[in-house]
């Protein structure tokens, strides 16, 4: 049988190295594509397969193996977040992105072997993965989304851009301004990653309390908060809008089962909670928070998408940070 070094003629491959060293870069523009690790492992899995499929002499000819792996790995992620829409139009309830834990708060206990075959372990935590940017992205078209990513998140020219996505450089260029501008649309003030961190205790401090009261006064009132359950699990199968209703939500209906624990733990690079039932990890919220309030709330509960969470999880741990981008950019 070949190996993946030794496709086709049986020689190794000198270029071995270099070519599975991008898996990881990979990995991240896919994740922030789709919004689910099992997704972004299957793009790269395909990108590499495509790799091996071509003769020696094809590889050979490629300039920029990097290169050609990202255009792979990007015009799969097109085909993919178009049957994805479709999947999502029969979808039972709001979809989400797969929240993604940090790695120094769910490695503990697991062996070397187990990390390096994790997917969530080759995504690069930034605010690129947060759940209201991530969110943000799902709204766009496919070809914006990639436009914007390529070229705003990972700092490749729209030359380049315009190789990966089929269209001219100035189509891509106007896709990329088009999807700032639904970000500029959605984004709220800074607050500094301690005062999250601080509002969020306090929050699951007045849920484990049922304090109706202290819960409201933690919401925005104009606060939204959405379930994804997936039809798998029971969860509000539309958003929750204001303050209150949020706050009765959470009392009334999901109250504080015994054995239930929250956790406060990072969640897509932010401070968030892990909800467990009897030592399983039955619920991920994600927040988005301006000053002292909560704006926005996402709860994940569909079992397929809290995979990563499964394993207990080791004491609090600052998100990691993405490297400075080594590519520069043409436009900001």
């Amino acid at each position: 049988m070949e190996s993946a070094g030794e496709p086709g003629n049986g020689r190794p491959d000198p270029r071995l190295g270099a070519i599975m060293s991008e898996r990881r870069h990979l990995f991240n523009l896919a994740y922030r594509m789709l919004g689910s690790l099992a997704d972004a492992e299957d793009v790269v899995q395909e990108t590499y397969v495509r790799w091996y499929a071509m003769p020696r002499a094809r590889q050979d000819a490629v300039d920029s193996p990097a290169a050609w792996l990202t255009k792979v790995a990007g015009r799969i992620c097109l085909d993919v977040l178009g049957s994805a829409r479709a999947r999502r139009e029969s979808y039972v309830g709001e979809w989400i992105p797969e929240p993604l834990p940090d790695r120094g708060e769910w490695a503990f206990g697991r062996s070397d072997a187990a990390l390096a075959a994790d997917p969530a372990d080759r995504v690069t935590l930034d605010e690129s993965v947060g759940m209201a940017f991530l969110v943000v992205l799902e709204s766009m078209t496919p070809a914006e989304r990639l436009a914007f990513v390529l070229h705003d998140v990972f700092r490749y020219p729209f030359g380049e851009v315009a190789e990966i996505v089929g269209r001219s450089p100035a189509a891509c260029r106007q896709l990329a301004t088009s999807a700032r501008r639904r970000l500029r649309a959605t984004r709220i003030p800074a607050t500094p990653a301690a005062r999250r961190a601080e509002v969020v205790r306090e929050f699951k401090q007045a849920w484990e309390a049922q304090d109706i009261d202290a819960l409201i006064g933690l919401l925005d009132p104009d606060a939204t908060a959405v379930g994804d359950g997936g039809g798998l699990v029971e969860a509000s199968l539309r958003p929750i809008d204001g303050s209150e209703q949020i706050a009765r939500y959470l009392i009334d209906t999901v109250g504080m089962p015994a054995g239930l624990t929250l956790l406060e733990r990072t969640v897509n690079a932010q401070p968030g909670l892990v909800a467990r039932q009897d030592g399983v990890t039955v619920a991920v919220f994600a927040f988005d928070v301006a000053g002292d309030r909560i704006t926005r709330i996402w709860g994940v509960r569909n079992p397929d998408k809290l995979r990563p969470w499964t394993t207990p999880c080791a004491g609090e741990s600052p998100p990691g940070r993405a490297p400075s981008p080594e590519r520069e950019s043409d436009e900001s």
